[in-house]
């Protein structure tokens, strides 16, 4: 019985992990920039990674010129800044909503969660969920209210 036990649980740990992996291959790439000592956008990453994304990260000293880039304004920043799929992802965005964003594929130049929330992907501290929402953006800066948190 032991043996017959322990023969489900691995099957069904490979047939996890194949399916993790069947997950992963049709998910975008996620190519995130980050300071190369901001602990919380790592663990963001790793977020990202345990919903089903590759990520590409690249450690940038000056975060300044990357959000001028991709136009991300200055009311709406956070610490990292990520792209998927022609998107803007600023800072700890929940991987659900960016699944859903490029599902949708709503016209905005992005989606952000602007500052550092506690309990957001990354930001997890205990049991405490600071409320936040998560915003798209369009060329002009204006948002709307893509999904809200802890409210």
């Amino acid at each position: 019985m032991k043996k017959a036990f322990t023969a489900v649980v691995i099957a069904g740990a490979v047939s996890l992990g194949g399916l993790v992996a069947a997950q992963r291959a049709t998910m975008p790439t996620v190519e995130v920039f980050k300071s190369p000592t901001c602990g919380c956008c790592a663990n963001w990453v790793k977020h990202l990674e345990a919903s089903g994304f590759t990520t590409r990260v690249t450690d940038v000293e000056d975060m300044t010129e990357v959000k001028a880039k991709y136009g991300v304004p200055g009311r709406l920043q956070s610490c990292h800044t990520a792209v998927v799929n022609g998107y803007v992802l600023e800072g700890h965005v929940p991987a659900s909503e960016v699944q859903r964003l490029i599902k949708e594929r709503p016209a905005v130049v992005g989606v952000t969660v602007p500052g550092m929330p506690i309990g957001s992907p990354g930001m997890e501290q205990g049991n405490t969920v600071q409320p936040y929402s998560v915003l798209t953006f369009d060329k002009q800066g204006q948002t709307t209210i893509f999904a809200s948190y802890g409210r």
